[in-house]
């Protein structure tokens, strides 16, 4: 064994450096660890351990301590998941088409709203089916829509998402002047705002999220408002209303203004 290290060990200046760097090493931990955690306004800690663990980030939760606070109006209770209601059956859009019949005086006889309210033709499955469940457990208000379905069974809910995912989507010709707005290029960093397309994007959609293209624009601008002021609240994980918070009135028109332009 190579003992050439031993030496050091008398030398004072090493000694030192060795024990100062500890020292610091050991101040941190106690600092970041323990001292730190139990500052924070409003923590409560049962003792050291909470407190590491929580300035770990690892969950720790005592069974003393605050309850889960429950939102006091319906959430949402649909789960999304990827390759849902895809490769619907000739029979579910079929049965799809028969149901969509009541559906015609809003969003069209082949799903085109010739009244200001969401083109449904080509939008995905999961995202319609979503709606429609949000509707009936009262997630989403609308004094329209909730008594349409009212009496709809989950299977009804599919069979019309089936349908109108079926139908071919129609995209209007006059694309948005003045090319895409930076809020839905680029979103908005330094406001915690992410590009319109990294959820409602053709490549890279998010499952449950709806393709905005060719929407009308006064209903894509009542809904990020409504978003923006709580009105809506049917996202998962109040995602839009984040966005939409933080979002101008300016940025929501123009964002609006270029998905409705039909890119």
């Amino acid at each position: 064994m190579n003992w050439n290290w031993l030496p050091l060990l008398r030398d004072r200046w090493v000694v030192t450096s060795v024990g100062v760097t500890a020292g610091i090493a050991v101040g941190s931990i106690i600092l970041g660890f323990a001292w730190l955690p139990y500052e924070q306004p409003g923590e409560r800690f049962r003792g050291l351990w909470d407190a590491i663990c929580s300035a770990a980030g690892l969950i720790h939760v005592a069974p003393d301590r605050q309850p889960v606070v429950q939102a006091g109006y319906p959430t949402t209770q649909v789960e999304i998941i990827p390759g849902m209601l895809r490769d619907a059956s000739a029979e579910s859009v079929g049965r799809g088409a028969t149901l969509a019949l009541r559906c015609t005086m809003c969003h069209g006889a082949r799903g085109m709203s010739p009244a200001n309210t969401p083109n449904l033709a080509g939008q995905y499955p999961g995202a319609i089916y979503k709606e429609l469940a949000d509707f009936k457990s009262g997630a989403r208000s609308s004094a329209i829509m909730i008594p349409l379905v009212a009496d709809l069974s989950d299977r009804d809910m599919r069979d019309l998402a089936a349908y109108y995912a079926y139908l071919p989507r129609v995209h209007d010709e006059g694309a948005a002047d003045g090319g895409t707005p930076q809020i839905v290029a680029d979103g908005a960093p330094m406001r915690n705002i992410a590009p319109c397309g990294a959820c409602h994007g053709e490549l890279g959609n998010k499952t449950g999220a709806p393709w905005l293209e060719g929407q009308p624009v006064s209903y894509l601008q009542a809904q990020l408002d409504a978003f923006a002021s709580g009105a809506r609240r049917n996202d998962i994980d109040q995602q839009m209303r984040n966005v939409a918070r933080g979002m101008t009135p300016a940025e929501i028109a123009a964002a609006s203004r270029y998905f409705a332009g039909g890119p």
